[in-house]
């Protein structure tokens, strides 16, 4: 398992780097934060993507995409995070495509040809409470004719209000607790009975609160097989997981790399904070933490890509240990900023926002760190 990126995939790095930088830099999301975009990107920049490659990144080559894995869609998602880009990639091309996988070829032809052409945008509604607990998932679906007729509310769909179809999460038997009895649907935005309420997030994102007042679907809206969801949907919540991990990763270097090149050119005292140890010392061990998140993330990609049979142990550790180096580092980037890191002047603050909602999408670090522990048995 090769722990570096070989030739390729330094090519893909590049590629995303100067195609984030030139074209969606921290200032192309505060344009749209500022003039209260509803979607909270932008559809054009979407297409742009889809030009480029990323949206087809993970959908096999069978099926019209570029058939690579968790490696190259982590690549570009490092550098969303450092760039703070705006773009319903983690959701649409990350997270729904690897549950469209298990979906029957009538609902792929359906689905990818739109994600490859960058037209189509998917949500995934699994939460439902104040707290990720996909376990705990208790919205019903029902046999009702030729297809299930599904209620319940969901909580913190990101992009739902966007979304041309919503992957939903619901229970066709058993109790909530359970993970046996979960299905998954694919639920077109136009459904009737289907209604949200969309809210900006800290971070200018947008979400929904989803409901699901009988909301009618065909037997062929079911995504993997009726009852044993859990698998499809453990599929999905890895990709996203390792995903963010990889998002916070760009997020946690970009806060980094602002704030080492602002203690190379602060003064106090007529000297360059930079050269006062205590911040060296805290400025190294954010380095420190920094790598090993990038180091564990990029080993939970690897083993996704290879169906290791401990890869989902591996993307808990890799999105608890991205949650707190990135945590780390927008705190670090704040504080040595001063008061002002806080201000809307300095894009640091803009880091630390989207640290806060990206660590809670599919599951904060003490949320992960504890299923690490259970894995271990502990």
């Amino acid at each position: 398992m090769a722990m570096i990126l070989n030739d390729d995939q330094v090519m893909l790095r590049d590629s995303a780097r100067d195609f984030m930088t030139s074209e969606a830099p921290v200032s192309h999301m505060r344009k749209y934060r500022d003039m209260g975009c509803k979607d909270g990107f932008a559809h054009g920049l979407w297409k742009q993507f889809a030009e480029m490659g990323f949206t087809g990144i993970l959908i096999p080559e069978a099926d019209g995409g570029m058939g690579m894995g968790h490696v190259e869609a982590g690549i570009v998602l490092e550098e969303i995070g450092r760039n703070l880009t705006p773009s319903p990639f983690l959701t649409t091309a990350v997270a729904a495509v690897e549950a469209l996988k298990a979906a029957d070829k009538a609902m792929r032809d359906r689905w990818y040809p739109g994600i490859l052409a960058g037209d189509a945008v998917i949500s995934v509604a699994i939460d439902e409470a104040a707290k990720h607990r996909p376990e705990k998932i208790n919205a019903r679906a029902e046999r009702s004719g030729n297809g299930f007729k599904i209620s319940g509310a969901k909580q913190f769909v990101v992009q739902g209000a966007s979304a041309d179809m919503i992957i939903v999460a619901a229970r066709t038997a058993g109790a909530a607790g359970e993970t046996d009895g979960l299905t998954l649907f694919a639920v077109d935005k136009d459904s009737a009975g289907l209604s949200m309420d969309s809210a900006r997030l800290v971070d200018s994102s947008m979400a929904a609160q989803v409901k699901l007042d009988g909301v009618e679907v065909t037997a062929d809206a079911v995504i993997g097989d009726v009852d044993g969801g859990w698998s499809v949907l453990t599929r999905l919540l890895d990709a996203g997981r390792v995903g963010a991990a990889a998002e916070m990763v760009g997020v946690g270097s970009g806060a980094m790399d602002m704030t080492f090149g602002y203690l190379k050119q602060r003064k106090q005292f007529d000297r360059l904070i930079g050269e006062f140890q205590a911040l060296q010392h805290r400025a190294a061990h954010l380095y420190g933490e920094m790598e090993a998140a990038r180091s564990i993330t990029l080993k939970a990609q690897n083993m996704l890509d290879e169906g290791h049979k401990h890869a989902e142990q591996y993307v808990a550790a890799a999105k608890a240990k991205a949650g707190l180096a990135c945590n780390l580092a927008v705190r670090e980037g704040v504080q040595m900023h001063g008061g002002m890191g806080m201000t809307d002047e300095y894009d640091i603050g803009l880091y630390m926002k989207r640290d806060r909602s990206l660590n809670e999408f599919f599951g904060d670090a003490w949320y992960h760190a504890d299923r690490v522990a259970q894995m271990n048995g502990y």
